[in-house]
Order: C-alpha cells, then sequence, then structure tokens
C-alpha cells in the first residue's frame, strides 16, 4: 500500500507557525485533541497501490472537510481561505506558512469519491471522542436519545414539466453537437419561447394555452428523440454515449405531473426524490430523506450530533429505526436505552419496542419520561442549524454517494463547531479562575 507524502519541512528563513500564532487559539486547542492516528488509520482504504504520485497527507485532507463543512465553505473560498489564514494550515498539519496551495482543488473531489460515507464517518466519530475526552459530553447522553428524519433538498431548480422537456432539448441539442450528429433541426428557439410562454400563461390563469405550449415542447422533444436515433443506429460507441440521456428524455417526455411512482426531477440529478413533509410553506421537497440523532439530554458542550444518515427511496420513518439504531451503537459503543421519536415512528418494526417513546403517550409514562419526552423537540434546531450553517440545506455534491457524504461530513462539521465553542468557554474560565486569584497566590 503506497504511503501519503508530507512535504512539510522546517525551513530556515520562515519563522514555524508555532511562532506567530496564539497557541491558546480555540482551533488549536481541537487541532491537538484530534486522534489524527485513528483517522488515518481508518483513511488508509482510501489508499492506492501501484506506480503514480502518492497521495496527500491524511491530516491536510481530513482538517479541510472538517473546515469546510464546519465554516460552510465551498471548495473554492476554502481553498482561497486557506492560503491566507495560519491558524487553517497550522490545523490542517503545516509547519511553515505557506503561500501557495499545496494540492489541486479537485482533490477534494476526488478524495470524497475515493473515501466515501463509511470510511468518512470516521471524521464523525472522533468529534464524539474529543467531546467526550474533553468533557463536553458523558457517556450517559449516549444512552438516551432523540432520533428524527428531515429533508436534505439537492441543488436543483424547482422542477416542472416545461422546464424539464425544454432542458432535455438543450441537453440533448448540445450532446448531439459534441458527438457530430447533425440534426436536421434543433428547435432551441422555439422551445426556449414556449416555455416561457407556458410559464406566463400558468400565473394568468390560462391553463388551456398553457397545455398548449407543453405540447408544443413534448412534439419538439419526440422529433429529437427519434432523429437522434435513426441518426445514430448501428454505431455502437455512439448508441452507448446517447443511451443515458435518451432513456431520461423518453421519461421527462411520457410523465405527466399527475403521474404517481418515480418521476424525474432533474436531468442532472435523475436520482431525486419527492418528498412531503406536511409543511405549509414547502409542501414538497426535492431531495432524499436524512435520519439525525441527538441527546435527549442537554450535554455540557451543546446538543451534539450522534449519528447522521441519507436514506434513499422515501422509506417510512418507522422502518429506519432499526437500522439506524444498530449503526449508532456501533459508532459510539454505547447501548441506548430509551429512544424518543416524533408521531411520524408509529407502526415502527423495532424488535425492543419498551424501549421506543412516541411524542404524546401518556400511559405508563413516569415523571423521568415525560421531562425527556418534552426534550424531544431539541433535535428541530439542531436540524435547522445543520440546514443554514453545516451545508446540508442545499447539496451540492453528485449522485447518491454524495448524499450520504455530505450529510456525515454536515453532522461533523457540526459537532467540531460546537467544541470550537466549548474550547472557548474553558480558555475564558481558566482566564477568569487567573484573575480572581488573589495576588499572593499568582506570586508565591
Amino acid at each position: 500500500m503506497s504511503k501519503p507524502r508530507d512535504d512539510r519541512q522546517v525551513e530556515l528563513f520562515r519563522p514555524a507557525l508555532e511562532q506567530i500564532i496564539d497557541l491558546t487559539h480555540p482551533l488549536v486547542r481541537l487541532a491537538a485533541e484530534i486522534d489524527w492516528a485513528f483517522v488515518e488509520r481508518r483513511f488508509g482504504a482510501g489508499y492506492r497501490t501501484g506506480p503514480g504520485q502518492p497521495p496527500l497527507p491524511t491530516r491536510l485532507i481530513a482538517g479541510l472537510l472538517i473546515l469546510k463543512h464546519m465554516h460552510d465553505l465551498s471548495d473554492e473560498v476554502l481553498c482561497a481561505r486557506w492560503v491566507e489564514n495560519p491558524y487553517f494550515q497550522f490545523f490542517c498539519g503545516e509547519v511553515v506558512f505557506r503561500h501557495d496551495l499545496p494540492f489541486d482543488r479537485s482533490s477534494l473531489s476526488r478524495w470524497r469519491k475515493r473515501l466515501g460515507d463509511e470510511q468518512l464517518a470516521a471524521l464523525l466519530q472522533e468529534s464524539l471522542s474529543v467531546a467526550h475526552r474533553s468533557g463536553a459530553l458523558q457517556t450517559k447522553d449516549l444512552e438516551r436519545v432523540v432520533v428524527d428524519t428531515t429533508v436534505q433538498e439537492k441543488a436543483v431548480t424547482h422542477p416542472t414539466d416545461a422546464r424539464l422537456n425544454h432542458r432535455a432539448i438543450e441537453k440533448l441539442v448540445d450532446l448531439a453537437k459534441r458527438e457530430g450528429v447533425a440534426l436536421r433541426q434543433s428547435y432551441l428557439r422555439v422551445a426556449k419561447r414556449a416555455a416561457i410562454m407556458v410559464g406566463r400563461y400558468t400565473h394568468a390563469h390560462q391553463f388551456k394555452r398553457a397545455r398548449r405550449e407543453l405540447k408544443f415542447l413534448r412534439t419538439r422533444l419526440g422529433r429529437i428523440i427519434r432523429d437522434i436515433r435513426r441518426k445514430i443506429e448501428g454505431n455502437a460507441a455512439r448508441e452507448d454515449r446517447f443511451a443515458p440521456l435518451l432513456d431520461l428524455a423518453v421519461r421527462v417526455k411520457q410523465q405527466d405531473h399527475r403521474q404517481r411512482g418515480q418521476k424525474v426531477y432533474s436531468l442532472h440529478a435523475p436520482e431525486v426524490e419527492c418528498i412531503g413533509k406536511g409543511k405549509a410553506r414547502s409542501p414538497y421537497e426535492f431531495g432524499c430523506k436524512v435520519s439525525v440523532a441527538t441527546p435527549v439530554t442537554a450535554p455540557k458542550g451543546g446538543q451534539f450530533v450522534l449519528h447522521a444518515k441519507a436514506l434513499h427511496g422515501n422509506p417510512f420513518d418507522g422502518h429506519t429505526l432499526g437500522p439506524i439504531i444498530a449503526d449508532l451503537q456501533n459508532l459510539t459503543g454505547v447501548e441506548v436505552q430509551r429512544i424518543h421519536v416524533d408521531k411520524g415512528y408509529r407502526g415502527h418494526s423495532y424488535p425492543d419496542r419498551f424501549k421506543v417513546w412516541i411524542s404524546g403517550r401518556v400511559r405508563s409514562v413516569t415523571r423521568t419520561i415525560r421531562r425527556e419526552m418534552k426534550r424531544r423537540t431539541a433535535v428541530e434546531p439542531v436540524i435547522g442549524h445543520l440546514k443554514a450553517e453545516h451545508r446540508m440545506g442545499r447539496n451540492h455534491l453528485k449522485g447518491r454517494h454524495g448524499d450520504r457524504i455530505n450529510a456525515v461530513l454536515a453532522a461533523a462539521g457540526f459537532n467540531f463547531h460546537l467544541l470550537l465553542r466549548w474550547f472557548e468557554r474553558l480558555l475564558r474560565a481558566l482566564l477568569l479562575m487567573l484573575s480572581l486569584r488573589p495576588e499572593a497566590d499568582r506570586h508565591p
């Protein structure tokens, strides 16, 4: 197995980072608490044997992924911030301040694909370990948990039949141009006008005219599909290149807004699902379902995320409870004693039904359990922070593996953000204790 390269070295004419930064900074304290050797062992499955340049250091990649989701940064902004921030460089294991990137921005995308959500879950596990070692999270906090589901929306436009048909025409024409397939007519100009008019007629409640323009779009899309199939017939290489997009275009042309079952909601992300959570402001959300688990009690360091997992296929909440609790116990190593859920989990298939407490239950409820049931809603603000501040609100990673990766990294980023605040509070408490000590005790 090839080992990651290590380009870090002490230079003679440039000072070390430890000499120019504040060593009491919370990010420096967090870097010292993380067990980077554990992360390297878990990431070792991503190394490839054989010739080629050695991979980047594990601490560099892990540090970049933590900083990205801890501060809600895109890959481009993260790279720009890393060059100008000495604390970011120290957190990622650099020895001296660097004025250039030691990696390419696309390295982050390649490492995410190479590792997957199973290896990246090591960052979430390590965040809980750091919280436990520093006193921000107790073992008893892991025994009683709250489990809830939310929707991780994909970075797609709101799907309408007119927009999907128009986009299918554009993508087919563009692919035909790149492959050298001469079409009889592209219909780009008239299709754009028809898509615009569908929106205008619908806004004016002129639905008969809107349906006529939509039929015009479907007809032109069908003509392009048939034209391409005639032109590439017998050419196996072209048929393979056109097959995925042609299949999506046929599904878009045939589907209707009243259709039941799996529909195509985006051509560049066909895995997107339509999920209704009963919200008045947004009846339907387009993405995938994500399960989130947090402690029932309020730990000293904050409401940490104990587990996060993307669930494809829009499963019933109750059917996901058993696998989620099993994954949670494997992640933390602590057996769960009580599980608090909302009414969406009624009819769950969890084997030990006496451990599951559904909100609104009034029979056989002790005072302790009733107090814990009131704490069940504490998971809602955690989900809000995950979406608003840690990149779960709009997922830009590609495919279903991108959904799973983004959910795990968002949870890890949220936990490390809480740890930064925890170390800040510890530092303030220490400084306050030193300031309140008598003068004779400070100078013996």
